[in-house]
C-alpha cells in the first residue's frame, strides 16, 4: 500500500481503502531477484558479495519505505476503516501460518534424523557430538521467553484500558527479556563444541534454534517500532493493528521456542 486514492473527494459506496499506484510491490520484486541471485553467486564464489549486499540493501529500502507508508495509512484517520483492519489482520494470520509451515521442514529434518529414519544415522545425537545442558542457557531462555510473553500481555491490555504509561513499560519489558535472549543465545553458541558443517545434527541444530534467533531479533525489531508509535499516540485502544501485528508474531515465536526447548534441546538430547 502507498497513501490514499488520489480521488479521495470522490463518493464510493464501499469500506474499502484505494490506494494510489505504488512503487513498493515492483520494487519488492526486484530486490527479492537481486537478492537471490546474489546469493547463488555468493555460494559460487566467496568473494562476489556484492549482488547479495545490493539486494539485501534494496529489500531493506523496500520494506522501511512500504511499512512507512502503511504507517501513514493508519494516521490518515480514514483509510483504516474496520473492513480494513480486518484484512490487515487476517494478512498477518496468513503470514504467521507460512512461519509453521517454515518452521514444520526444519521439525522434519530434525526428526527425520533423530529417529533414525535416514539410513546414515545409527545413533542420535551421533558419536563424537558433546549436546549443550538442557538445564543451563536453553531452560533460562524458555523462563525469559515465557516471561516476555506475559509482559507482552500486559502491555496489549494496558493499551486496550488507555494506559499509555503502563504500556510503555510492559512494551519495553519485553524488548529487554528479547535482547536478553539473543545475548544468552549468542554465548551459548560461543560454548558449543560443534560446528555447523560437524554432520547433520550441528547442522539442523543451527538451522532451527538460528532461524528461530533470526525470529526473535525480528520481533524484537517490530515490538521496537510499536513503542515508538506507543510514544508517539499512534495507536488507541479502539485501533492498534499494528500492536496486534506484533503480540501475535511475538507470542508465535514464543511457542516455536517451547517446541525446540522441548524436542531438539531436552528429548533430542537423548
Amino acid at each position: 500500500m502507498s497513501h490514499a486514492h488520489a480521488n479521495s473527494d470522490a463518493p464510493h459506496t464501499h469500506p474499502y481503502h484505494l490506494v494510489d499506484p505504488s512503487p513498493w510491490p515492483l520494487m519488492g520484486g526486484v530486490s527479492a531477484f537481486v537478492l537471490a541471485w546474489g546469493g547463488v553467486h555468493y555460494f559460487h564464489d566467496r568473494d562476489s558479495k556484492w549482488g547479495l549486499s545490493l539486494g539485501l540493501a534494496l529489500l531493506l529500502v523496500t520494506m522501511f519505505g512500504w511499512w512507512r507508508d502503511v504507517v501513514r495509512e493508519a494516521r490518515a484517520g480514514d483509510a483504516h476503516t474496520p473492513e480494513v483492519r480486518h484484512g490487515l489482520r487476517l494478512g498477518m494470520a496468513l503470514f504467521i501460518a507460512s512461519e509453521v509451515m517454515f518452521f514444520a521442514g526444519f521439525f522434519w529434518a530434525f526428526f527425520h534424523s533423530s529417529l533414525k529414519v535416514a539410513p546414515m544415522v545409527t545413533q542420535w545425537p551421533p558419536a563424537g557430538i558433546e549436546v549443550l545442558d538442557t538445564w543451563h542457557i536453553p531452560f533460562v531462555n524458555t523462563l525469559i521467553l515465557m516471561t516476555s510473553g506475559l509482559t507482552l500481555t500486559r502491555s496489549h491490555r494496558a493499551l486496550m484500558a488507555g494506559k499509555r504509561p503502563q504500556t510503555v513499560r510492559w512494551l519495553a519489558l519485553t524488548i529487554v527479556l528479547g535482547l536478553v535472549f539473543l545475548s544468552l543465545q549468542v554465548h551459548e553458541y560461543g560454548q558449543a563444541m560443534f560446528a555447523f558443517t560437524g554432520g547433520i545434527y550441528p547442522s539442523v541444530f543451527y538451522m532451527a534454534t538460528g532461524f528461530h534467533g533470526f525470529h526473535v531479533f525480528v520481533g524484537v525489531t517490530f515490538l521496537g517500532v510499536c513503542l515508538a508509535r506507543t510514544l508517539s499516540g499512534d495507536f488507541t485502544a479502539e485501533r492498534h493493528v499494528g500492536f496486534e501485528a506484533a503480540a501475535w508474531y511475538w507470542h508465535f515465536v514464543d511457542v516455536v521456542w517451547v517446541f525446540l526447548f522441548i524436542w531438539v534441546y531436552w528429548w533430542g538430547n537423548g
